[in-house]
């Protein structure tokens, strides 16, 4: 087992240096996570200082060797801001997308699994249902009704976002459950919970990561969005989307207030943008083939 893993480990390590020299901008969206995910998680110990820390002499001060990113209205330093921004957007974007793909992944199953009525009333009653209205619209609406707050925003964003795992999954079960494989474990007397947990979801489960690393950019740029039209986290917590609107007041006086987290939000999204379409490309044989990896 020793020589398994000490095996193992270079031959990782040589993959990581061949997908990064076929396809850097994978390479730099790994970094740009990385680097998100430190930031929400020792955000308290890199932060240079109090986000919440009100210096009003030194308000709408520009970048220096003090404030990196400047001070806002409030003479609070943006680049701590920023950082423990991270934490709302990281929290909230996997909180929406997990919750998102639970959800897609049951009510798709079933739909795509057992077919007829129930695959009828799922895909044309349930799903276009949702679909008719924009997501976004329906986070808004829900978010309006029952108050600002992390819990709330997640599970406004998950309302509408679980349509587009459910579709998918429908789909890739739909033309899974006819294979081989699935109608000899019906023949052993495999329960129908057995035969999509242990056959049917392991073999289709490749673009449903591709879907959730490229979701999980939209629901980073959704809470984004949220948090500046007021209805994400209250404050004096840190968001970029809250910063957004904080900032647009002083656009031309003051434009860093607006355009870092402009920046941060943009770099978010593309390094999530940017593993989703590595992942899609690498877990395509062909693709994979032509790429030589």
């Amino acid at each position: 087992m020793t020589t398994a893993r000490a095996n193992a480990l270079p031959y990782a390590g040589s993959l990581v240096q061949r997908v990064a020299r076929h396809n850097p901008l994978a390479a730099i969206g790994v970094v740009l996570v990385v680097v998100f995910v430190v930031f929400a998680l020792f955000s308290p110990w890199i932060a240079p200082q109090d986000p919440a820390y009100i210096d009003l002499p030194n308000r709408l001060a520009r970048p220096s060797a003090t404030h990196w990113c400047g001070t806002d209205e409030l003479g609070r330093d943006i680049t701590s801001r920023l950082i423990y921004g991270s934490r709302i957007s990281m929290l909230v974007g996997s909180c929406v997308v997990a919750a998102s793909l639970a959800l897609g992944l049951i009510i798709g199953s079933i739909a795509g699994y057992y077919g007829g009525r129930i695959d009828r009333f799922v895909n044309i009653v349930l799903m276009n249902a949702f679909l008719s209205f924009p997501g976004i619209l329906l986070a808004i609406a829900f978010v309006a009704f029952r108050g600002p707050g992390i819990f709330n925003l997640v599970f406004a964003l998950s309302l509408g976002g679980w349509v587009g795992y459910a579709r998918l999954v429908r789909g890739q079960v739909l033309a899974a459950r006819e294979r081989e494989f699935v109608e000899a474990a019906r023949a052993l007397g495999a329960s129908d919970l057995r035969v999509i947990v242990r056959h049917i979801l392991p073999n289709i489960i490749q673009p449903i990561i591709v879907q959730a690393a490229i979701g999980m950019a939209g629901a980073i740029l959704a809470e984004a969005t949220m948090s500046f039209l007021g209805l994400g986290v209250p404050p004096p917590t840190a968001s970029w989307g809250t910063m957004l609107n904080d900032g647009r007041a002083h656009l031309f006086d003051a434009p860093h207030l607006v355009i870092f987290p402009a920046l941060a939000v943009m770099l978010a999204v593309l390094a999530f943008n940017f593993i989703g379409d590595a992942l899609r490309d690498y877990l395509d044989p062909r693709s994979r083939i032509e790429a030589g990896l």
